[in-house]
């Protein structure tokens, strides 16, 4: 019968299917999670108490002849990893990194606009990220699945602080109004709409 699966921090949909045998999609798509899928929007990013449907699995028979070799190749879909490179208020643009998560690694270019896509294991939780080249080359300790969702005060901190952003205490407004003010946005201090987007689009999800 279904569970539900109360998620800890660190999980992601991504990561829950992979562990239950599923395509991140069935279960993000199932009809007992379309509250959460409206509440979250994101799959993975997922907050600390949300409640995932994890659906029985169904049998799949496949005709084959008898004593006879056959080949079933498992399908699969990797997470994905998105994150946006700065340096001086400036996108690290086409800079060569490589990434090292759960053993594998990944080499490449970030895009113009200083961004990283990558695709990752469902399950990975920690990861290294090295940029840049020469004498310049940064490195970054990657804690995969742990930021909040954007729609929360805990996840748009955790956005700011990333950013260079910070705050005392529990008060956001100091980091909210600095980053309006740095992108010409109406200062307020409060969160709304236009500055959401532009956190969203500033960090990368």
């Amino acid at each position: 019968m279904p569970i539900s699966k109360v998620v800890e921090q660190g999980d992601c949909i991504s990561s829950i299917s992979d562990e239950h045998g599923f395509f991140w999609s069935t279960i993000w798509n199932h009809a007992d999670n379309a509250d959460l899928k409206s509440l979250r929007v994101d799959p993975n990013a997922l907050m600390e108490g949300d409640v995932v449907v994890v659906p029985d699995q169904t049998m799949k028979e496949e005709s084959c002849a008898t004593e006879k070799k056959h080949k079933f190749k498992k399908k699969g879909t990797p997470a994905k990893i998105k994150i946006r490179l700065m340096l001086d208020d400036e996108p690290r643009a086409n800079e060569p990194y490589r990434l090292e998560i759960d053993g594998a690694s990944f080499e490449g270019n970030l895009d113009g606009d200083g961004f990283l896509e990558q695709a990752i294991p469902p399950g990975a939780v920690r990861g290294v990220l090295r940029v840049g080249s020469g004498e310049r080359i940064d490195e970054y300790e990657l804690a995969l699945g742990t930021l909040d969702p954007i729609d929360t005060d805990s996840g748009v901190m955790g956005r700011l602080r990333t950013l260079g952003y910070h705050s005392e205490g529990d008060d956001a407004g100091p980091a909210i109004r600095a980053f309006q003010k740095k992108e010409q946005l109406e200062v307020s201090g409060e969160m709304n709409d236009a500055t959401r987007d532009k956190l969203k689009e500033r960090f990368g999800q």
